[in-house]
């Protein structure tokens, strides 16, 4: 019997390969554990995600609206984001109930059972316990549909709360005619000003029973910034209600026209076009696998992949622009949700396999938004820009089209935009071009901006090469080897720099403010355009096997702060975060490609499942389910901007892969002798040779094999020098000493003190050299070949007196300032707190004293806090100032309230200061500042019982 059911399992297994792809789908996987995916029905790329929302805290692991783990849904909205680490969408909610509507979501929730929810590709449904009621959903690419079956007879409500998860600047409910109503929903959370226009139609008379507006409140019309409202009718036992909601980012007209997708109120018909369509999508590659659970997996995975970016225009090409105006698009798709931090690894190469015409829609859409809005898309949500994360990796999407042959859009603008991206003065790329790298003391996240700055640079370079722009080319292939000024030859690790020289104390493990989400072990192999530069600076292949062995083989445990993203770690590799995604694959660069096969194989085997907790770290619009693709395929972009694909054995024996047109743009199998594979490079090769063929006839005359990174001509570099001193302030005086990495080039340097003349000369560095007065140091290499590094300076304080401190307060680790003396060396930081200067004090107040070294007459006091509400960091309620003359007595001097509310958002510093009446006599003067405490209730930390920090930079007293 057992052998009949494999049997069987094994034929239809079989029998839908090359049909029914959509069967395959688990869209529960990443529901649960930091997956934040969702679960609910969309089709491929379409504007609407009508999925359960069963979190409406603004917690992490929430961020998608749901999360597997929790028992109550609290409506259906039809916008969703895939596996993001930020909270946004949940637009237009409805919620079906029974009996007297309430509008408190406490009480329009439902519990429900997983026993009784079923997702598939395109489909969605779930029993609501508290009411009885099956809903059942499914959409088409503009257009949710509903279908609520009531299984109990009575009264029957439809809510909308327009207030459902972030905040609504305004809304509006239009009463069309008892079947019909018209919304807009504008609301703020990651996407500062996002519009949504909708039409609802029901397939039976509703009425208005109930309404909550805190503007307009008429029968025909209801607006403002509360905006609740129920529908209701009266049901039999078993009857159905069915609902049609249409978007549009444009107008009313907009879902009116787009509301035409679905004609009528065949519900299965239109759950069938969605299956279909996912066939059709899946399709496009094909395996063959009799695992049924490896089957999931890789169409789960494709599927993720294909849920976003989001078309984003009406059916007639109107869209809402980066100008919050409304455009036509001509010629192209205009689409939203552009997660490029993450995407422009594995997904965005994986589109120019299977996407190539979506791939140059996507470009005509970055350059849109830069014509609109002025520079590229960072990480672009419903027309806004959020300026999450960090580089301008749309220009690596760009580069690898074109590098890849893909047409469809224009070179010469896509150029242009990449440039003007890289030559703007924010974000820490003013000091990135004069120094050639980014200090802490310039930006926050200095080594991981450099580093990406760096690979996004040299995807410019490219895109200048086949045009033919010399002058460009020279100029960011120069640039893209700023990775260098932030490499330590001595350690081996990419380091911070602050003031000229390395920060201390440094521990490659820790989670810090000089990195993105990762740590210095995550940061120091990302340097994709010039690898073999990169195995040269750790001094050759075998110590670069060394260390990336010892990365893999390390504790896996980072130091510093916690960072929720970092997951998956095997050593100190991360497969939960992106930085980490290309590494395993550098062992191929080295002649050990049996490591990378070893090493990606246990990633796909053990951190991708078929469970709600299958995926080991956010799904990141794509990007996590992308590597899988790719890497089960046999196959990795490590490099995009480049035609060349790296290549592993791959977990399946037949691949297909299928052009846009339907024919095969790779038909693998895997070739075994004796048992051995023995072409398991097959797939990258084809791949290779298919690109040659089918590159753009309009840049053929172009020899694409010179955008290779490993070319000889690498306009290599000097790295600049590094000033290295005890601290950045001094008492007396202090040594000052550079280094330099290359034997060939002379250090030369000149110190520029308060007063000194101007015409200052350069003198080569000989030996460490002392200073007593405040001092701007300045140096350059001048190597035998006359060539030059940039020149990097360092400010060096001298303290306006010798006061000392005594912190009684424990600061965190990560927010040091350069320690206790950093509160009284006349150094002020800035509000961007990121780049180091601000000490940290959580769960604890604020104490510290003061020796002014005898008694003195005291007249004025002041102690700079900082604010950013965002960040956990609070004002103190207050400040108290006492004065002792033994240490041991104190007097309370006065007492300074907080008057920044708390609520603010932008970043703000206050001085608590007090000037007396007349002068006091003391020698030590006591500071103590009272801790906010606990997170309050609108807080986002709440739900995590989270305590405030305070933040302390400097004290002053004359």
């Amino acid at each position: 019997m057992k052998k009949t059911f494999s049997l069987l399992i094994l034929l239809n297994t079989f029998l839908f390969f090359g049909q029914n792809y959509h069967k395959y789908v688990n869209p529960m996987i990443g529901t649960g554990g930091h997956g934040h995916t969702y679960p609910g029905a969309t089709v491929p790329f379409g504007m609407v995600q009508l999925s359960p929302d069963t979190r409406i805290d603004g917690s992490w692991d929430g961020c998608s609206g749901y999360h597997y783990d929790d028992s109550v849904i609290y409506g259906f909205s039809h916008t969703h984001l895939n596996g993001t680490g930020c909270t946004d969408y949940g637009d237009i909610m409805l919620m079906p109930t029974m009996g007297e509507p309430n509008f408190d979501p406490k009480e329009y929730g439902s519990k429900f059972s997983h026993s009784n929810e079923k997702a598939t590709a395109g489909f969605y449904s779930v029993k609501l316990d508290k009411h009885n009621i099956d809903v059942n959903l499914t959409t088409s690419t503009r257009v949710g549909f509903h279908q609520y079956v009531f299984n109990s007879k009575g009264q029957a409500n439809i809510i909308i709360d327009l207030n459902h998860r972030d905040k609504l600047l305004y809304g509006d409910i239009k009463i069309i005619d008892n079947k019909t109503i018209e919304v807009l929903r504008r609301s703020e959370a990651w996407a500062k000003d996002q519009y949504v226009y909708a039409r609802i139609e029901f397939d039976k008379p509703m009425q208005v029973y109930k309404a909550e507006a805190n503007q307009e409140n008429r029968k025909d019309f209801y607006s403002g910034t509360i905006l609740k409202i129920a529908f209701s009718t009266q049901v039999k036992k078993g009857e159905k209600i069915s609902v049609k909601v249409s978007l549009s980012p444009t107008s009313y007209d907009g879902a009116k026209l787009n509301s035409s997708e679905i004609k009528d109120w065949d519900f299965n018909k239109v759950k069938n076009e969605a299956e279909e369509l996912w066939d059709k999508q899946l399709s496009k590659i094909e395996i063959k696998e009799t695992d049924e659970e490896k089957l999931a997996i890789f169409y789960t995975a494709l599927y993720h992949t294909m849920v976003q970016p989001n078309i984003a225009q009406d059916i007639d090409g109107k869209y809402r622009g980066r100008d919050n105006k409304v455009h036509q698009a001509e010629g192209f798709d205009y689409y939203s949700v552009f997660s490029l931090w993450d995407t422009f690894r594995a997904a965005h190469p994986l589109y120019t396999l299977i996407e190539k015409k979506r791939t140059a829609d996507f470009i005509n859409t970055f350059l849109k938004q830069y014509e609109q809005g002025g520079r590229l898309p960072v990480w672009e949500l419903a027309s806004n820009e959020t300026d999450c994360m960090i580089g301008y990796h749309s220009v690596s999407v760009m580069a690898d089209a074109m590098v890849k042959g893909i047409t469809g859009f224009d070179y010469e603008k896509a150029f242009v935009a990449a440039k003007h991206s890289a030559m703007l003065d924010h974000l820490g790329l003013d000091a990135y071009k004069r120094q050639g790298f980014i200090s802490m003391d310039d930006e926050h996240e200095s080594v991981s901006k450099t580093l990406e700055y760096a690979y996004d640079d040299w995807c410019i370079a490219q895109m200048a090469q086949i045009l033919n722009k010399k002058e460009d080319y020279e100029y960011f292939m120069k640039r893209s080897q700023s990775w260098k000024n932030v490499f330590d030859w001595e350690t081996g690790f990419m380091r911070p720099k602050k003031n000229g020289g390395w920060d201390k104390p440094f521990d490659p493990r820790e989670i810090n403010n000089n990195f993105t989400e990762g740590n210095s072990w995550q940061y120091s192999f990302f340097v994709p355009q010039d690898i073999p530069g990169m195995i040269e600076a750790y001094g050759g292949k075998d110590k670069f096997e060394a260390k990336l062995d010892e990365m893999f083989n390390s504790e896996s445990k980072t130091t510093g702060r916690e960072q929720v993203d970092v997951t998956g770690l095997i050593g100190q590799y991360a497969h939960g975060n992106e930085p980490s995604h290309h590494m395993a694959y550098l062992y191929n660069y080295i002649g050990k490609p049996e490591k990378t096969t070893e090493k990606v194989h246990y990633i796909l085997n053990n951190f991708y499942k078929n469970a709600p907790d299958g995926l080991i770290g956010n799904e990141d619009c794509g990007q996590m389910s992308a590597w899988y693709v790719l890497s089960s395929m046999g196959i990795y972009a490590v490099t995009p901007g480049t035609e060349k694909w790296e290549s592993i054995e791959p977990l399946f024996n037949e691949i297909k892969i299928k052009n846009e047109n339907g024919s095969f743009l790779v038909d693998y199998k895997k070739d075994k002798v004796n048992g051995v594979s023995n072409r398991i490079f097959l797939l990258a090769d084809k791949l290779r040779e298919q690109l040659i063929q089918s590159r753009s006839s309009t840049y053929a005359q172009f020899d694409y094999s010179q955008t290779i990174y490993n070319r000889e001509d690498k306009n290599d570099i000097i790295p600049v020098p590094v000033i290295q001193a005890e601290s950045k302030s001094f008492k007396d005086k202090m040594t000052i000493e550079i280094a330099q990495l290359n034997k060939n080039c002379i250090i030369y340097y000149v110190v520029d003190e308060k007063d000194s003349r101007d015409d200052l000369t350069f003198l080569p560095y000989v030996k460490p050299f002392i200073i007593n007065k405040t001092s701007l140091v300045s140096a350059y290499c001048l190597c035998d070949d006359k060539s030059k590094s940039d020149t990097i300076s360092a400010t060096f304080f001298k303290k306006p007196n010798n006061y000392t401190i005594d912190v009684k307060s424990i600061y965190n680790p990560q927010y040091h300032a350069g320690g206790k003396e950093g509160l009284l060396d006349g150094i002020n930081g800035s509000t961007n707190w990121r780049k180091g200067d601000w000490q940290g004090y959580q769960t604890q107040d604020f104490e510290a004293i003061v020796d002014l070294q005898n008694v003195k007459e005291v007249s004025s006091f002041s102690s700079t806090f900082l604010q950013d509400q965002r960040s956990w960091i609070l004002m103190p309620t207050k400040v108290e100032y006492y004065s002792s003359s033994d240490n041991i007595n104190f007097t309370l001097i006065t007492s300074v309230a907080n008057d920044v509310d708390p609520k603010k958002d932008e970043n703000t510093i206050k001085d608590f200061s007090f000037k007396a009446s007349k002068p006091i006599n003391a020698r030590y003067i006591k500071v103590k500042a009272y801790n906010y405490g606990k997170l309050p209730e609108w807080h986002l930390g709440f739900p995590y019982n989270g305590d405030a920090f305070i933040f302390i930079d400097e004290i002053t007293i004359k």
